[in-house]
């Protein structure tokens, strides 16, 4: 496919359905002339549900569906007669989806396994019809519920890729090459920055037909947090990363100083980043001699395991899939089933998406009188009459 087939960040609105009204019908029939209350339940509104979707890699299906709207109920009729419920709307999506608010930023859910279904926006109740309220004191009620009206909500969806291993590294710094010597993946390759655009997903073969993914993702420069570069944009698919690659070239002017630069900038990005297991790969090596890199050493920063590789000539490639695989299945490096996600703010969305223009349409209710309500408000008395109303003639 082509490269700007990859979506990761996406702006839609979401509209769950209203609940129909409950019927205020009283039974007329021939020799039956005071039949009673028997208005049917209204019916309950649709709701939006994510579904994790395997076959998925991008969020293109939803680049060009910004409106996403479920279906309301319809009313109750007479004989008791139920309303029909509306139809709940499944939105389909990768693996690893994050859903954000898209006006305060703050993060809602997430969608990590394949089949699991997480209700977006609930879908309103459907109204009581009269025949719930009578009683020995009112026989004849003559009002009923309108049903609970819809939720709407414009939502930020970003993907972060799933993968076992995260390459971080400044531009021209070997991780597309990696990527291609030691997996199936053809990632993109050429003399100047910015070779790759989007993250690519290598599956690495490892002794006895095991095998770990690996994930490249756009160089990283100093100020990518600030918005600097295109690191910025991709910086959340390491998110998920179990273990993180530093790639540092061989011909650097200081080992430490861009290692710490990039640990810097991850931090700023997000700082549960910081507590990630990492390994350091120094690459383009095949030029040095045992002695360069026993000098080369005393340079590399302390606490980390490094190892020295050539992605062309094939130096150390064996040794760097065995120091992964020993770091990927220690248990003290499993991702946690609850990832803290950082909210969004100014610096981590997407100007081209967030300029989008969503037009709501007209919200003119056939069938109920009732107001929005925010999550924590609760029905007015008006809405919810008194079971018990004396005044009502007796049937």
């Amino acid at each position: 496919m082509a490269e700007s087939n990859f979506i990761d960040y996406v702006k839609i609105l979401c509209r769950s359905g209203k609940g129909g009204a409950g019927s205020a019908h009283l039974h007329r029939a021939k020799y039956v002339p005071k039949g009673g209350p028997d208005g049917g339940d209204g019916g309950d509104g649709g709701s939006i549900i994510l579904r994790g979707n395997r076959n998925l890699w991008t969020l293109l299906h939803l680049k060009f569906q910004r409106h996403i709207f479920a279906t309301d109920g319809m009313p109750g009729s007479e004989c008791r007669s139920f309303g029909k419920k509306g139809e709940d709307r499944i939105i389909e999506v990768p693996c690893g989806t994050a859903v954000f608010d898209a006006q305060t930023g703050k993060f809602i859910c997430d969608v990590t396994d394949d089949g699991q279904e997480v209700v977006l926006l609930k879908g309103g109740r459907g109204g009581l019809g009269n025949w719930n309220f009578k009683s020995a004191t009112n026989r004849t009620p003559r009002y009923a519920q309108p049903g609970e009206p819809r939720q709407e909500r414009e939502v930020i969806m970003e993907l972060k890729l799933l993968a076992d291993v995260g390459l971080v590294g400044f531009p021209n710094a070997g991780k597309s090459t990696l990527l291609s010597s030691i997996s199936a993946a053809k990632p993109k390759i050429a003399n100047y920055p910015f070779t790759t655009l989007e993250p690519n997903l290598g599956i690495v073969s490892y002794r006895d037909s095991q095998s770990f993914v690996m994930a490249d993702i756009p160089g990283i420069i100093e100020g990518a947090s600030e918005g600097k570069g295109l690191g910025l944009r991709f910086l959340r698919h390491i998110e998920r990363n179990a273990v993180l690659l530093f790639m540092i070239p061989a011909d650097t002017n200081d080992i430490r100083a861009d290692y710490e630069v990039l640990c810097r900038e991850l931090e700023k990005f997000n700082p549960d980043l910081v507590d990630k297991p990492r390994v350091l790969a120094i690459t383009k090596c095949d030029m040095l001699d045992d002695e360069l890199m026993a000098e080369m050493r005393g340079e590399v920063p302390e606490g980390i395991d490094t190892v020295f590789i050539s992605s062309v000539a094939g130096m150390g490639l064996v040794e760097l899939k065995d120091l992964l695989w020993r770091t990927i299945n220690d248990e003290r490096n499993r991702i946690p089933e609850t990832l803290t996600h950082r909210d969004l703010d100014r610096s981590h969305r997407v100007q081209e998406e967030d300029d989008f223009v969503i037009e709501t349409e007209d919200a003119d209710d056939d069938y109920n009188e009732g107001v929005m309500l925010d999550e924590d408000e609760e029905w007015d008395d008006e809405y919810w009459p008194d079971k018990h109303n004396d005044d009502e003639e007796d049937f």
